[in-house]
């Protein structure tokens, strides 16, 4: 049975945050006698705050995790429907709820992280056949500990400064991993008793990662219009406040649980789940439209050229990127201000005239 040592061993071994939360459970379950973890967290659907049970272990074995990007949101529970995890986050204090009477089994709640976005909040779930002694507690108690402090210097790491999107640097941690399917599909890998092939261990290599991507990921590359010449007209201050004002169109735009990052300078990208081509194009014409439409402070309208390409089940960021540079290429080669998929630039025959203009900046 792993030790203690060795759990916060596992936790601090990780260099993204995608696997803290299924290696929090497992060593809350190695080292307590407690029944169940579930690890919720608030999605929103639409202005409509709803409960993702993104990790379920039992100590029986059994359990899944679950890929916030190909969830239904319209199908997880709503916000007040979970009034003692509502609760646990309106006090930021452990909840506990004896449930089958006050020697029977308990449900104790913790708020998952302390002082995060809207978007990162969450509830550590405990289910346990009765009362826990001290031990336990303060075992909890202190590899949940451990966990928000990875959480935050991984945080920093993976963040850009200005905008608080993901960084150039999370993309390419975190390209495979953002895809994974649900682990309780995975049943060899969830039944084991290794912990680091349950906790998606980050030794695992990236070609086994490859062969579960699913088909209907999509990676867009969003350029804002002549981006220096307003820069060098309006000054750099300014270009960051109008940034932070492109930042906020795309949170409004694209669901919690999709990726948004910011590559440096006038790049930004998304990484989202869509059953099929024309959706995703949808999509991004919307947020294209709503940049176009809105007034920015002096340089009053502002416009981007959005190219996107789906995930292949061999790619690798950089080959992904890669063909939403050339997809943007040809938008600001035919008028900017558009929407252009690398695939229908295929369709089309136009792939042969697009030329590289550039390269993707990265900025630390």
């Amino acid at each position: 049975m792993p030790t203690l040592i060795d759990h916060l061993i596992r936790l601090t071994d990780h260099r993204d945050r995608e696997p803290l939360d299924l290696s929090l459970a497992k060593a809350l379950l190695d080292l307590t006698t407690i029944q169940r973890v579930v690890i919720a967290r608030l999605m929103v659907d639409e202005e409509q705050k709803r409960w993702l049970d993104k990790v379920t272990l039992d100590a029986g074995g059994g359990g899944k995790v679950v890929d916030p990007l190909r969830v239904n949101l319209k199908r997880l529970p709503r916000l007040d429907d979970e009034p003692d995890r509502v609760r646990c986050l309106r006090d930021n204090a452990e909840i506990e709820v004896a449930w089958a009477g006050e020697d029977g089994p308990r449900i104790y709640y913790h708020p998952l992280l302390d002082e995060v976005r809207d978007d990162e909040r969450g509830v550590l779930e405990i289910h346990a056949s009765g009362t826990l002694d001290d031990g336990a507690r303060q075992i909890i108690a202190q590899v949940h500990h451990v966990y928000r402090n990875m959480h935050v210097l991984l945080a920093y790491s993976d963040h850009d400064p200005l905008t608080g999107l993901l960084n150039r640097k999370s993309l390419d941690d975190t390209f495979y991993s953002a895809m994974l399917e649900e682990l309780s599909g995975n049943s060899s890998a969830m039944a084991s008793s290794d912990p680091a092939a349950v906790a998606g261990d980050a030794q695992v290599a990236a070609s086994e990662r490859r062969h579960r991507v699913p088909p209907n990921y999509w990676l867009a590359t969003i350029s804002v219009d002549h981006f220096q010449l307003l820069n060098d007209k309006h000054g750099h201050l300014l270009m960051e406040e109008n940034t932070l004002l492109i930042t906020r169109i795309m949170n409004n735009t694209f669901r919690t649980h999709d990726r948004l990052y910011r590559l440096g300078g006038d790049r930004f990208a998304v990484m989202f789940h869509c059953p099929e081509e024309s959706l995703a194009q949808n999509l991004l014409e919307r947020l294209r439209n709503s940049i176009e439409r809105f007034s920015f402070p002096q340089i009053s309208r502002a416009t981007v050229s959005i190219g996107f390409t789906r995930i292949q089940a061999d790619d690798t960021p950089d080959a992904a990127l890669e063909r939403t540079e050339q997809a943007i290429d040809y938008a600001q080669k035919n008028g900017r201000n558009q929407v252009c998929s690398h695939a229908g630039l295929l369709r089309r025959g136009f792939f042969g005239m697009v030329q590289r203009a550039g390269t993707v900046d990265v900025f630390d």
